[in-house]
């Protein structure tokens, strides 16, 4: 969001406000917060605008995947009774013989395909190929290349928002953006209050007006807007940071640090550990090809049903054994609900379960973490979260172009060229008490060694604003 001075409705020439005076803490960190969001909003509005539109398309990759791929995805007819999964993932290899199976999704749905993932090296780099087979008839309704789970519409679209389909280095962008978003928004929103309560006219905080100077008019949807949509936008630059490159380092270290990781199913068999001798070893994986660990033992069809058993829900992800110290992975994949995510390890030849991981026994913040990035990939409770992922996409783009227009609206009319906005108010730091100075300035290093892509865009930002200020001065008559 960008906001602007509210004391003067027309145009101004460019002329800083009078020093704040000293004493008042508002007074002291006004004219900063209108300054950084100001800079942040006309700075970083572009990427944040990218960022807005990338993800207005993916919320709704759920519905375009399944229009694009539905013959992938779903089956002709319904049939009463399945096929073992065994049977089903022959036919997968029949049909695609090349590379390893390395994960099975039984069908979740009475008309879904179950997918037989396979590595393989003839698919991009970090993806895989997934089969696709009709769970009654062992049909093969056709391969696609994956990444982790997702169709190439919504790996796609993930990757533009993302990265820009610039791999690595495109990610700087996304960090960038979920970097300066939460700033952006609790300093619009802590001077729209402000704005409000200084006129006494609460109802505004959310009731745009429409009367008035335009510049005002737009200001007051922007103010709403923002308003509206800030917690929201608030959870999505925390979630995004989380995954990020730099910030998303630090948030890793700082969980570790603290013991607030979250707690991974262990697949390793009782004494593989400890170099006890497994009388069962040369059985574990059959023949020793690579495909025989999916019927060793109790094969693919005895670990869904001890998955059945342990009371696991569609759908399901199982994983087979890497090698003969370990055993098969079941997880649970959402859903619709994070919570839906408790996995066991099941020994392939007798069925015990030899480790299991609820997501109830994990830390809170894990669980606060793994709720967020459900929500801001658009899987909690289904729909209802990709529209409010829409409406929040929406949101942001239209307070980033309603920013732009104010800029515009308070363009000089009598000089050429275009204002923009009051420097910073000579003075505005140094009136501020000095205990409050050294908290911002701590707070605001120590915040940007955390978010490196906070840190650096504000000392630019601060040179710049400096250098403009000093210009100013040598400029302006006394």
């Amino acid at each position: 969001m960008t906001s602007t001075p509210t004391s003067t409705e027309a145009p101004q020439p460019d002329a800083p406000p009078d020093p704040p005076a000293r004493g008042s803490l508002w007074s002291a960190l006004q004219p900063v917060l209108l300054r950084l969001h100001f800079y942040a909003g006309i700075l970083v509005g572009p990427f944040l605008l990218v960022a807005a539109v990338t993800g207005l398309l993916y919320s709704v990759s759920p519905q375009l995947e399944a229009v694009v791929h539905r013959h992938e995805l779903t089956v002709d007819d319904v049939g009463a009774t399945r096929l073992d999964l065994a049977d089903q993932v022959a036919a997968a290899r029949a049909a695609h013989p090349e590379g390893q199976v390395v994960q099975v999704q039984p069908a979740a749905t009475p008309d879904g395909t179950t997918r037989v993932v396979l590595a393989a090296a003839d698919v991009p780099e970090g993806k895989d190929r997934t089969v696709f087979v009709d769970p009654y008839t062992a049909e093969v309704r056709g391969s696609l290349a994956t990444y982790t789970g997702f169709l190439p519409v919504r790996w796609t679209l993930d990757d533009l928002h993302r990265n820009l389909l610039l791999g690595e280095p495109g990610r700087v962008y996304s960090e960038l953006a979920a970097s300066w978003l939460w700033v952006v928004v609790l300093g619009g929103v802590a001077m729209w209050v402000a704005r409000s309560a200084r006129r006494g006219r609460w109802r505004r905080l959310v009731v745009p007006e429409r009367t008035g100077p335009a510049r005002r008019r737009t200001l007051s949807w922007h103010g709403v807007v923002g308003l509206v949509v800030a917690l929201g936008l608030l959870v999505l630059s925390a979630t995004g940071m989380t995954w990020s490159v730099r910030a998303g380092a630090n948030v890793g270290e700082l969980r570790t640090a603290w013991g607030w990781t979250t707690t991974y199913l262990d697949t390793t068999l009782p004494g593989a550990a400890t170099g006890e001798e497994d009388p069962h070893a040369e059985h574990r994986l059959g023949d020793g090809t690579p495909d025989a660990v999916l019927t060793a033992g109790i094969g693919v069809d005895g670990v869904l049903a001890v998955a059945r058993e342990q009371g696991l829900r569609d759908p399901l992800r199982l994983t087979p054994p890497a090698d003969a110290t370990h055993a098969w992975g079941v997880a649970e994949h959402g859903g619709g609900l994070p919570s839906h995510a408790d996995s066991i390890a099941v020994d392939p030849m007798d069925g015990a379960v030899v480790s299991r991981v609820d997501f109830a026994d994990q830390h809170l913040v894990a669980k606060l973490a793994h709720w967020g990035i459900y929500a801001h990939m658009g899987e909690l409770f289904g729909v209802a979260n990709q529209v409010v992922l829409a409406g929040l996409a929406t949101g942001l783009i239209t307070l980033v172009v309603l920013g732009y227009r104010m800029w515009w609206q308070r363009r000089p009319t009598r000089e050429p060229g275009f204002g923009p906005g009051p420097l910073l108010p000579p003075g505005a730091l140094r009136a501020a008490p000095r205990a409050l100075t050294v908290v911002v300035l701590g707070l605001a290093a120590l915040v940007g060694w955390f978010i490196p892509l906070f840190g650096v865009p504000l000392l630019v930002f601060l040179l710049v604003d400096t250098a403009l200020a000093a210009r100013h001065r040598r400029t302006t008559p006394a």
